[in-house]
């Protein structure tokens, strides 16, 4: 499969910290990559340098096998999606308006093409037509992230970046969302970053995870491996949580729906 995007070498402080330090990672097309780690270790820092939001001090970022520092910003994020807990609607726009917001920029006066663009995105996020000229504080919390991720998705970008965007929602909205973004990523093949700190959204959601700590790689690997052979402790702790709340034996986890909804997480607190 081709790779789309590569972190090559990557360095990146705040002042004297550094929450990365020689950062490789080659994602392939395609996949739908889960990024769980404990807070500062690095995974936000690594999402917002893929649209450019951050730069890093040394190193390179690749998309498609170019350095995005020679590319145009601007156009640069028109064709990556990203969506952030909470949703972060404009609350002055109606639904139509936020998710129409990008489409007009790239449609300029074709607002046909822009009103199916809508018509679509809320059908696939399971948004009732209706609600198009409500405004954000009209609507649920769920309501609300569902109309961010279309608004993410509605210039059809080929890279959506996620920073746990269910956060803020109650676990049964949560388990609900998680299911619909699973399949629309089985119905476009888009390619996915998903930041979390739940393990079993994680493992639910990833055909691969990245396991973060200290601004490092633990492991970058599918589910199934993650779980039966962790590559470091820090890992193991991750795995051993996991079992452990879904009261499976190690020979059993596979067995393991990673289901974040009726199953307990691990908390930052007992990662460590």
């Amino acid at each position: 499969m081709k790779t789309e995007i590569a972190f090559r070498h990557v360095k990146k402080a705040y002042g004297e910290k550094t929450v990365l330090r020689d950062f490789c990672l080659s994602i392939e097309k395609g996949e739908f990559v889960t990024i769980i780690g404990s807070s500062g270790c690095g995974k936000t820092t690594a999402l917002k340098m893929v649209n450019g939001l951050l730069t890093p001090d040394q190193g390179e970022i690749l998309v498609n096998g170019e350095d995005i520092r020679g590319k145009d910003q601007t156009q640069l994020r028109r064709n990556i999606g990203y969506a952030i807990q909470g949703s972060v609607l404009f609350p002055h726009m109606t639904v139509e308006q936020n998710i129409a917001y990008v489409p007009n920029l790239i449609n300029r006066k074709n607002r046909e093409k822009t009103r199916e663009a809508v018509r679509k995105w809320m059908e696939i996020v399971g948004l009732d037509e209706e609600l198009k000229d409500r405004y954000p504080s009209e609507l649920s919390g769920g309501q609300q992230q569902r109309v961010g991720i279309a608004r993410s998705l509605a210039a059809s970008p080929d890279i959506l970046l996620m920073d746990e965007p269910f956060g803020a929602v109650d676990e049964i909205t949560r388990g609900q969302l998680q299911n619909e973004l699973r399949r629309i990523y089985e119905q476009t093949g888009i390619t996915v970053l998903f930041v979390t700190h739940d393990i079993s959204e994680a493992l639910k959601l990833g055909t691969k995870v990245l396991v973060m700590d200290g601004g490092e790689i633990q492991q970058y690997a599918s589910p199934d491996e993650l779980l039966r052979h962790p590559a470091t402790a820090f890992v193991r702790r991750l795995v051993d949580q996991q079992r452990r709340v879904c009261h499976l034996p190690e020979e059993k986890l596979g067995d393991c729906e990673y289901s974040s909804v009726g199953c307990e997480t691990a908390t930052e607190a007992e990662i460590r």
